[in-house]
């Protein structure tokens, strides 16, 4: 790359050719406010937000599309590069509902901290506002256009990380809002329900749908068992709630604090985590002896699973029939738990607390009943967990770190930990299904290269004389290439991992909303990277890294389920697909 040398704010700065004034200015320690602004997926500058005025230039110029050049001069500060900003801020807040004290984003909004840091207090300019949207249809996202900047991240973010497009631009002008085709709801779409939109939309114009009062009235009624499960990723995200540095693991805190709640049981969603490994290695092993469909992909991701029957239903024979943890988790509880405490199932209420938005729509699913009964009640978010927390005046900071408790389902493996990780899940089920072929305890159970946040990573596996190709990918724009080789015909794999976030689970659309400059990226790791790193530390830290060494999980086989496969264990831990019809514009 060639070197450009340009003055930022009378500081000499070294670029390289082709990177713009706002990637130089970064560069250099040097700060320009952004909006619309999302690094590798947005930079249309359409807010205007980030003017500059270059030396000799006859407008301001938006720095995230301005090219550098050689001898350029430009002032991010100047009198009217900073009248320009305040002008451009003065215009959204002309437009947009300004309820901040009851948004789910008050405190944690980027154009609630530009105005503050601009000093925009007053309404400068007072007139008509566009006529607003809202959608709260879908049982994940919601959608309220009078808080829309307009500013396209969820657009592109729904275009080039998944590859679907389902949101754009509708009407024009002053009318123009962010919406479905045809401003349709989020249920009536082929949406994933990911929430990547959601955590890259900088104010409350997307947000999850909220649960907590559901789950208040569940904890107040003396009628109810209220049992919690959380995800693995949300102890890695929980405590920036708070106020802790990205990645820090809160697990003993966030125990405490459940307790403190209320819930009769705190236990870990990792107990489920061992028990899809046993199922899903089972599955696996079944397919490779008897010539079942092969590859077979990883079922653990609803948003995944909502993408494959909209988008490729012909491979649905590919998935792996095993439910997700959480949901093999409930089905546990209300058959297993319930029988051995006495408890009628329809007095046990389950919540999970999930990283992921599309767990709120993967309990509704039909498929997911245990007989008369849904598996999971209810799915609070991280972010809603912390509200939760705040909510019951609970001091997180100063809890006292706890244990899950531990009768039945209490117990959990390193392996069952990495799920919240992309790569995690693979490894698990490799870590389980070599011991299993090989006869003995593995020697070796760090598979590192399922580990990383390429979009794609692929190995060649020797299963005790086995040799087999893995490939893991997660987000859909990654993993199309993958599913097309699986529909042609070609592909070489014989299991593949796919979730549906970029990064996995710590990247889920439920977690807790990084600030934008943080995403934009600082030497080092990134906010995904010290989530994954706070898992593999649990990892390490745990005496047993298999999951069919737990235990509790081996007693769960001999007292109830027989053996992975068996009759039972189909009916409780594995559910069904079905192609699901998109929607077409021009019906």
């Amino acid at each position: 790359m060639t070197a450009v040398h340009l003055r930022i704010n009378n500081v000499n700065v070294t670029a390289e050719s082709g990177m713009t004034v706002l990637e130089a200015a970064r560069s250099a320690g040097i700060n320009i406010p952004t909006l619309c602004y999302l690094k590798d997926i947005n930079r249309s500058g359409n807010c205007r937000v980030c003017l500059v005025e270059v030396k000799n230039g006859r407008t301001l110029l938006s720095a995230c599309t301005t090219p550098v050049s050689e001898g350029m001069e430009v002032f991010t500060n100047s009198e009217r590069a900073m009248r320009g900003r305040r002008n451009t801020l003065s215009l959204i807040m002309s437009n947009h509902n300004k309820n901040c004290l009851s948004c789910k984003r008050n405190q944690n909004c980027e154009l609630q901290k530009l105005c503050e840091d601009h000093g925009i207090r007053d309404n400068k300019f007072e007139g008509e506002h566009t006529e607003a949207s809202y959608d709260d249809f879908s049982y994940g996202i919601v959608r309220d256009t009078s808080k829309c900047v307009l500013c396209e991240r969820c657009v592109e973010t729904c275009r080039k990380v998944q590859g679907l497009g389902v949101l754009g631009l509708e009407n024009r002008g002053f009318k123009t809002i962010v919406a479905p085709v045809y401003n349709k709801s989020f249920a009536d779409v082929n949406c994933m329900q990911c929430g990547q939109c959601v955590i890259n939309c900088p104010v409350g114009a997307l947000t999850e749908k909220e649960n907590i009062t559901e789950v208040v009235a569940a904890l107040n009624n003396p009628d109810k068992v209220v049992i919690v499960q959380t995800a693995p990723a949300v102890r890695a995200s929980l405590g920036e709630e708070f106020g802790n540095p990205i990645g820090t693991r809160v697990t003993g805190k966030m125990v405490a604090a459940l307790h403190r709640c209320g819930f009769d049981r705190v236990y870990d969603t990792n107990f489920g985590a061992d028990l899809t490994i046993m199922e899903e290695g089972n599955e696996l092993l079944e397919r490779i002896k008897n010539g079942g469909t092969l590859p077979m992909f990883t079922s653990c991701s609803p948003g995944w699973i909502r993408y494959i029957e909209y988008e490729y239903p012909e491979l649905l024979p590919h998935l792996s029939t095993s439910k997700s943890p959480h949901m093999m988790f409930g089905a546990i509880v209300k058959t297993y738990w319930a029988k051995k405490h006495n408890v009628d199932p329809k007095d046990i209420y389950v919540v999970s607390i999930m990283p992921c938005i599309a767990k709120k729509s993967e309990i509704q699913r039909p498929e997911n009943k245990t007989g008369n009964y849904v598996d999971v009640d209810a799915v609070l978010t991280t972010r809603e967990l912390g509200r939760l927390i705040k909510l019951y005046g609970i001091e997180f900071n100063e809890l006292p770190d706890e244990e899950f408790d531990s009768d039945l389902l209490g117990d959990y493996t390193g392996a069952a930990v990495i799920f919240g990780a992309t790569g995690g899940v693979m490894e698990a089920a490799l870590r389980a299904v070599k011991q299993q072929l090989e006869g003995k305890k593995l020697e070796q159970v760090d598979f590192t290269a399922c580990r990383g946040m390429a979009g794609v990573k692929e190995a060649e596996v020797d299963l005790a004389g086995t040799k087999i190709w893995i490939a893991i990918t997660s987000s859909m724009s990654a993993a199309k290439p993958l599913l097309e080789e699986v529909k042609a015909g070609t592909s070489k794999y014989t299991f593949i991992e796919v979730m549906g976030c970029p990064g996995g689970c710590i990247n889920g659309g439920g977690q807790s909303i990084i600030p934008s400059k943080v995403k934009n990226g600082k030497i080092g790791y990134g906010y995904k990277e010290l989530r994954m790193s706070a898992l593999y530390d649990e990892d390490k830290a745990c005496d047993l890294r298999v999951s069919s060494d737990n235990v509790q999980i081996q007693q769960l086989y001999r007292d109830f389920l027989e053996k992975p496969g068996s009759e039972i264990a189909e009916e409780l831990l594995h559910t069904s697909y079905s192609p699901k019809e998109k929607f077409h514009i021009f019906d």
